[in-house]
């Protein structure tokens, strides 16, 4: 059974970073980044394969986040710059069975239980 568990969460100013991380215990492949806003379904923010040499972003954050892993520390990261009010969400890390990354959340087998990013204006 694959767990994951988020931390590095928080509230910080617009314009302000943040570092997400991930840590999964048991054979993952892909890993991708979700966000949920009260009042909006799970949207996808980034995935990586489990080589990482494969990257993939929403429209809404390419050029401000970026998504890393390290499979030796079973560790994934989201790295999250230039924050901005509309990014405030919980964040959750999933992983899937297979080597590619996706970016519909029902692709997912496993599911972290969220770490929450508040941006304040």
């Amino acid at each position: 059974q694959v767990q994951l568990v988020e931390s590095g969460g928080g509230l910080v100013q617009a314009g302000g970073s943040l570092r997400l991380s991930c840590a999964f215990s048991g054979r993952t492949f892909a890993v991708g980044w979700f966000r949920q806003a009260p009042g909006k379904e799970r949207e996808f923010v980034a995935a990586i394969s489990w080589t990482g040499s494969s990257t993939y972003y929403a429209d809404s954050v390419k050029g401000r986040f970026t998504i890393s892993r390290d499979n030796a520390k079973n560790m994934a990261w989201l790295e999250m710059n230039s924050l901005k009010p509309e990014d405030t969400a919980v964040y959750y890390c999933a992983a899937r069975r297979l080597a590619t990354p996706m970016q519909n959340p029902s692709d997912y087998n496993y599911w972290g239980q969220g770490t929450q990013v508040a941006v304040s204006s």
